[in-house]
């Protein structure tokens, strides 16, 4: 019944998952910190949730356009499920706001294979992934991704591998302009620290490592059974579902440098959706479907329940 439901690309879809996503928000702000919500910080928790609801149109957009899966709802379902088995990244808004950013990277660069204005993606591509390092220093590493694209779809004009730079150089000299102003050039210095903070932590005794460390170590055997299936198969797909895993690992790496009591998990979730997804896709027996289907529900609804009680 569910795996019928998300089966298809309605409307409803996303709607019925947006609405999860709200009630979900909600329950982890009311119980799950001890913060809470006030006056004062409603707006902000209000733009934080129209962020995520806009993240899961977006990805709904990018599988639909790019065709990295069949035409279903189920990547933004697992994207959904993600958040609720890792709530703790709903704490972290910088983590929230970056994905964001770099989404719409991603995005950009799978779009690189319809050879169209190859030179405006990559720029686009560069300049978002620049912008999402204002949130997290570590995300500067995805611009790995920008020169593994150009290197994959059209590595033969010297130009496109000139135009990361010039995006670099335009987003330094937009953010030096505007710190300049507000006088906060300290900002760079401040930010841009690059640490390694599993060199400084109890890095096995955080209570959040193991999950993390079997979240990696599944993900990883399903993307092995997905690229076995789909390399039989044969087509295009394969060459987007490469970038996309490279973009998994490079999340996955920061979020291992960055472990220190609010990792940037949330950046893996994309990728994971996508090859859930496509895993899915592979098993043709509809009760057992259903059944993979359901666990994945319940099973983070379980790791948020035990959440909220710790």
């Amino acid at each position: 019944m569910i795996s019928s439901f998300f089966g298809k690309t309605k409307p409803i879809n996303y709607i019925v998952l947006s609405v999860f996503l709200l009630l979900f928000y909600s329950i982890h702000l009311l119980f799950g910190t001890d913060i809470g919500i006030t006056l004062d910080t409603f707006p902000e928790e209000l733009i934080v949730l129209a962020v995520l609801l806009l993240s899961l149109y977006i990805i709904s957009r990018i599988v639909k356009v790019e065709k990295v899966t069949g035409l279903s709802s189920f990547a933004i379902l697992f994207f959904t499920l993600l958040l609720v088995a890792f709530s703790d990244t709903i704490g972290d808004k910088n983590a929230i706001f970056a994905n964001f950013f770099l989404l719409l990277a991603i995005w950009r660069l799978l779009a690189i294979k319809s050879m169209r204005s190859v030179k405006h993606k990559i720029f686009d591509a560069t300049f978002l992934i620049c912008v999402a390092s204002f949130f997290y220093d570590w995300t500067l590493i995805f611009l790995i991704l920008v020169f593994v694209a150009i290197n994959v779809y059209d590595k033969k004009p010297a130009k496109n591998w000139m135009v990361p730079l010039v995006a670099i150089a335009t987003v330094l000299i937009l953010s030096f302009t505007v710190l300049k102003l507000n006088d906060s050039l300290g900002f760079f210095e401040e930010h841009y620290r690059f640490r390694l903070d599993f060199l400084f932590i109890d890095f096995f005794g955080h209570k959040g490592i193991i999950k993390l460390l079997v979240y990696t170590s599944l993900m990883l055997v399903v993307m092995f059974l997905v690229f076995v299936k789909v390399r039989k198969k044969g087509g295009g797909k394969l060459v987007l579902l490469r970038i996309v895993f490279l973009t998994f690992v490079l999340g996955a790496v920061i979020s291992f440098f960055r472990f220190d009591g609010a990792s940037p998990v949330l950046i893996t979730f994309f990728p994971v959706a996508v090859f859930m997804t496509n895993y899915l896709e592979t098993v043709k027996k509809i009760k057992l479907k259903e059944l993979v289907v359901v666990i994945c529900v319940l099973l983070p609804i379980l790791l948020f329940v035990l959440d909220l009680n710790l």
